[in-house]
């Protein structure tokens, strides 16, 4: 048996008892096709000078997990691209599985003709790992709101990649919490830059009700209670309040402890020095629970969002029962990655995957 193989664990009893995830019945499968095909365009545009050294003969590559405990998302993706190049792919761990705990784990068997298999290999490992890392934090994240007795919407936003954002949005449900919305025609949001545009909050938001309708949220990004207050009695649906200080002692102190970190990019904002000018900075946080509570003893059924600064690490200062959506950055920026490689077995070794109790 070799170093590279020894810690390889399939855990085929696990595998078994796992059904596909629910999520994956959203993509349609034409959107799949589209997006394997613009994948695989990007990555082999004309020749594949490679092609020639491995041919079209049969080969098996074994997809191993190489970060344990992560929570497996992105199959449907996987499998899309090596269906456009004419291979197969066998499962072993269904998605929204936790691979684990062994240090390198067999997640998948994956055959076909090998310069095919060679082809898609780099761009579904891409979106795997990608998607995996993303539903791994947000299991983490879902896990401290259950752990802290939180029973509000833990959420995502659309920082995301451009070009990667159904991938990403749809790791977020695999991981189990909320897409929030998908793009700029899913809800309404105002957010500062509109309101200065506009004039007040309340002009924005009846301007945007008049073309969005019955059909559409409107939410309104809120720096104090008062800026809520006026947003609520326009009409909004839902107020975040944006950099909102969270007071450690009106919380429900929660021991959950998280072995990963994130890091939120800050950057300077930039003066603006046409009409309308932007209004003065606020002179200090005003705290969330104070203002939330306010905002719903007055609007008891406005939707209050906490977003801004939030991270995995501070996450359980923002639970209250007045909050009802934590939206966090950190979700797709800046989130860790999860260790897949792919390996094309020697033909005079093949065996079938089947015999998964097997250690490789």
């Amino acid at each position: 048996m070799s170093t590279r193989n020894k810690f390889v664990s399939t855990n085929s009893c696990f595998r078994m008892s796992l059904p596909k995830h629910q999520a994956a019945h959203s993509i349609p499968p034409p959107t799949l096709s589209r997006l394997a095909r613009e994948w695989l365009a990007e990555d082999t545009p004309n020749f594949d000078p490679a092609g020639v050294c491995v041919g079209s003969q049969e080969v098996e590559a074994r997809m191993l997990c190489k970060t344990p405990h992560s929570i497996l998302a992105g199959s449907p993706f996987f499998t899309a691209v090596f269906t456009e190049v004419g291979c197969t792919v066998d499962w072993i761990y269904q998605e929204g599985a936790k691979i684990g705990p062994d240090a390198v784990t067999l997640t998948a068997v994956v055959r076909g003709p090998a310069r095919c298999l060679l082809l898609g290999e780099r761009p579904a490992l891409n979106c795997l790992a990608r998607a995996s890392g993303i539903a791994t934090r947000c299991a983490l994240l879902q896990a401290m709101a259950t752990a802290g007795g939180w029973h509000g919407e833990v959420a995502g936003t659309r920082k995301t990649t451009p070009g990667f954002r159904l991938v990403e949005k749809y790791a977020m449900l695999v991981g189990g919490v909320s897409m929030h919305r998908q793009d700029l025609s899913g809800m309404v949001m105002l957010k500062d830059n509109h309101v200065w545009a506009s004039g007040s909050i309340t002009e924005a938001v009846r301007a945007a009700r008049s073309v969005s309708g019955f059909s559409s949220k409107i939410e309104v990004e809120c720096r104090s209670a008062d800026e809520g207050r006026e947003a609520a009695a326009a009409g909004a649906d839902i107020v975040m309040l944006d950099n909102f200080q969270a007071q450690v002692e009106n919380l429900k102190r929660t021991q959950v402890i998280f072995h990963f970190h994130c890091s939120v990019s800050t950057h300077s904002a930039t003066s603006l020095h046409n009409n309308p000018p932007p209004p003065p900075p606020v002179p200090h946080r005003q705290d969330l629970h104070v203002a939330a509570r306010a905002l719903k003893m007055e609007f008891p059924a406005l939707l209050i969002e906490a977003s801004g600064g939030v991270t995995p690490e501070n996450l359980a200062l923002y639970f209250s029962p007045h909050v009802d959506i934590i939206s966090l950055g950190c979700i797709t920026q800046g989130c860790p990655v999860v260790d897949f490689s792919l390996k094309v077995q020697n033909p005079g070794a093949h065996s079938s995957h089947h015999n998964t109790n097997r250690t490789l």
